[in-house]
């Protein structure tokens, strides 16, 4: 199991990485895909192994531990805490799955995985297993992934449909070169496909049984403290994105404050500016309560693993709109220092507008959008029932 130790190295080499991370900016939106530097400094860190398990070789992190690391990426590059996001809550997802199948996915320790949840592929039924056939668009960190899971519909013979997700070698897909976007445009999230790949029976299982995180015959669930609910464990790592990303734009927003004056005007320094002092103050307060409204989530998620039961409906359904608040404070203070930084913060050599295009680009995802989880949470505080399986 994890020790305070692990937290800490991970940290502080991510935390070294942050100049780096920053710098690479550019090239990676120029290549569309993350540097190898990046992947390299991360790997060092071992952040691809914060959600493998210590039986693999793993740090096995709480999710607490992983959404510090993530938030800490975040402060660096925005496309490179995207893209872990993605791999770390897929990598926990893999715990999920029969332990032959973990012997096979964690065997090297450290482990990137994508995911697809949309189910635009199908699997048949063949000896041993499925034949997997369709296309995923917006495949985060495809480009340099291991594994890839992949949403898909079953016909059963008696003509009735079931979704399942298999996960299969990154290498048995291909990779479509169609990812041209103006925000994230360093996560490589491009069209992967499968063509009559076979995928071995237990490689694939039911997406209701992942969605409840059902404990079955696992060794990594059940009353081990890493049973956390699917969909809640992903939105309170995607909510660390956004965090992260709104402490580099703060940062960078006061890197660039000295020496600046407000064109036009008679101030030669804009911290001057009772206006400036405001939105400085605002956007700090934001980030503030949406990294306090954090410790709610991350402790009831936590409190349900360790007593090995999963949370409520009521209570997942509450996580993201809880998340989905925080990330929406996040943007709004990203928004707020760029719109206060003048009009040579377009450029592209100017890390700030990078981290204001990435998050409202990363707002728009499902998942993300503060109305959609707003609506979900409210219901279950009028006493509705949430209205969507997606919890």
């Amino acid at each position: 199991m994890a020790t305070n130790d692990d937290l800490a190295s991970v940290l502080e080499a991510v935390r070294s990485s942050i100049p780096t991370l920053r710098e690479n900016g550019l090239a990676g939106e120029d290549q569309r895909w993350l540097p190898e530097e990046n992947l390299d400094l991360l790997e060092k860190a071992g952040v691809f192994r914060m959600a493998v398990p210590a039986r693999f070789g793993g740090m096995d992190l709480p999710l607490a531990d992983q959404a510090k690391v993530i938030a800490e990426i975040g402060r660096g590059c925005p496309a490179t805490a995207w893209v872990t996001m993605v791999w770390v809550s897929s990598t926990w997802t893999a715990t999920l799955y029969p332990d032959q199948a973990q012997k096979e996915i964690f065997a090297p320790g450290s482990v990137r995985i994508s995911s697809a949840f949309a189910p635009t592929g199908t699997v048949v039924e063949t000896e041993g297993g499925y034949l997997l056939n369709g296309s995923w668009r917006f495949n985060t960190g495809s480009p340099g992934a291991h594994w890839n899971f992949t949403a898909a519909m079953l016909e059963r013979p008696d003509g009735s449909h079931e979704e399942v997700m298999a996960i299969v070698p990154m290498d048995q897909l291909t990779v479509a070169d169609d990812w041209h976007v103006s925000a994230g445009s360093a996560t490589g999230s491009a069209t992967s496909t499968a063509k009559d790949v076979f995928v071995p029976a237990h490689h694939v299982t039911r997406f209701e049984e992942v969605m409840v995180s059902a404990t079955g015959n696992r060794s990594n669930t059940g009353a081990t403290g890493r049973n956390y609910g699917l969909l809640s464990f992903v939105m309170a790592e995607c909510a660390a994105v956004f965090i992260g990303i709104a402490r580099g734009a703060y940062e960078l927003f006061l890197e660039r404050v000295p020496g600046r004056g407000i064109t036009y005007t008679d101030w030669t320094d804009q911290k001057l500016h009772p206006l400036t002092q405001i939105q400085v103050a605002t956007a700090a307060n934001k980030i503030d309560a949406a990294e306090a409204l954090s410790e709610r989530w991350l402790s009831l998620l936590q409190e349900r693993a360790d007593a090995g039961v999963q949370p409520t409906d009521a209570e997942k359904a509450i996580v993201r709109g809880q998340t989905g608040f925080a990330a929406q404070l996040a943007k709004e203070a990203v928004e707020i220092l760029f719109n206060a930084s003048g009009g040579s913060v377009i450029q592209r050599s100017v890390h700030l507008q990078r981290f204001h295009r990435d998050i409202q680009g990363f707002s728009l995802h499902a998942l993300a959008q503060a109305d959609v989880n707003l609506e979900l949470q409210g219901r279950v505080l009028l006493g509705l029932e949430p209205g969507t399986v997606f919890l």
